[in-house]
């Protein structure tokens, strides 16, 4: 997987965090610049510590040490697989050619 496609899908992403937050963290809710929400991969109980930037992508769960820069490594994270498996998996979604 290409630095360039990776900045390619993380373009991409961005514009588009809010409906893709709404989707992959649907109890979230935008509070100002950010998506707020629990963490889904520990036993969160109340949002407010798992946050994503939506101008950037870069998050954070401020209870753990758990973060990262950009919409690519947020995916990878939740749900848990490879940064160029979730990139080329959010290519698809984002109707991006992945190419060699």
């Amino acid at each position: 997987m290409s630095a360039a496609l990776f900045s390619r899908v993380n373009d991409a992403a961005r514009p588009c965090l809010p409906a893709i937050l709404a989707r992959w963290l649907p109890d979230g809710k935008r509070e100002g610049h950010e998506w707020v929400a629990r963490n889904p991969r520990r036993g969160d109980q109340n949002p407010g510590s798992f946050k994503v930037n939506l101008t950037t992508g870069r998050w954070a769960d401020f209870a753990t040490s758990d973060r990262g820069g950009d919409p690519v490594s947020l995916a990878a994270y939740l749900f848990g697989m490879r940064q160029g498996d979730a990139a080329a998996k959010m290519a698809s979604m984002l109707g991006i050619k992945c190419t060699a």
